[in-house]
């Protein structure tokens, strides 16, 4: 999978739809995970731990927002 080429061969899903779920998916993970890693720094009273988190986790939800309105736009066809 190192050659740059979509695995559609190997999981029968050559779809960049496809992809873009799987993108919005992770970029959502990992808003979650780090909730529990803000909370961790939080604990710990180390805010410049928990800040960083933060604006990791703003960029998260940004990209899965950005992701969802480029998927709804493709698949309302617009």
């Amino acid at each position: 999978m190192t050659s740059g080429t979509e695995a559609g061969g190997v999981t029968g899903t050559p779809d960049k739809d496809y992809n873009l779920i799987w993108y919005v998916e992770a970029c959502l993970n990992n808003a979650l995970r780090l909730e529990t890693y803000i909370q961790d720094a939080e604990r710990e009273k180390d805010s410049e731990v928990a800040d960083l988190f933060r604006k990791a986790q703003a960029d998260s939800r940004k990209g899965a927002e950005l992701g969802k309105a480029l998927l709804r736009s493709r698949l309302d066809g617009t």
